[in-house]
């Protein structure tokens, strides 16, 4: 199960993931993610409340610094949406679908 796996640090020098791999990864997280610009990975996350919203993303934060890979998060009033890519090699890493499972797992407890 991927959300299991921890974050490795991404020194660049290699290619981002393919096409391919995005697809096998893509199907082990929540529905709910797209790939655009086929190098990011991207969710919206709705809540009843602004304070959840931020609660959430909160939490997001935490985890990224707990596995030193930081999404973009846009908090909007109630929603909360959720970016990642892997900078150092402009595109997909394992490592943004790691942060992707473990983000619905925050927002499903």
């Amino acid at each position: 199960m991927i959300a299991e796996k921890k974050c490795i640090p991404c020194q660049g020098g290699f290619p981002p993931l393919k096409s391919n791999e995005i697809r096998k990864l893509l199907i082990q997280l929540d529905k709910g993610w797209e790939v655009f610009k086929k190098k990011k990975i991207k969710k919206s996350y709705f809540f009843s409340k602004y304070n959840d919203a931020i609660i959430f993303s909160n939490r997001i934060a935490d985890l990224a610094e707990q596995e030193s890979h930081h999404p973009f998060i846009h908090i909007n009033f109630k929603e909360v949406i959720i970016i990642l890519f892997t900078h150092k090699i402009n595109g997909l890493h394992e490592n943004d679908f790691i942060i992707a499972a473990k983000c619905d797992l925050i927002f499903n407890s």
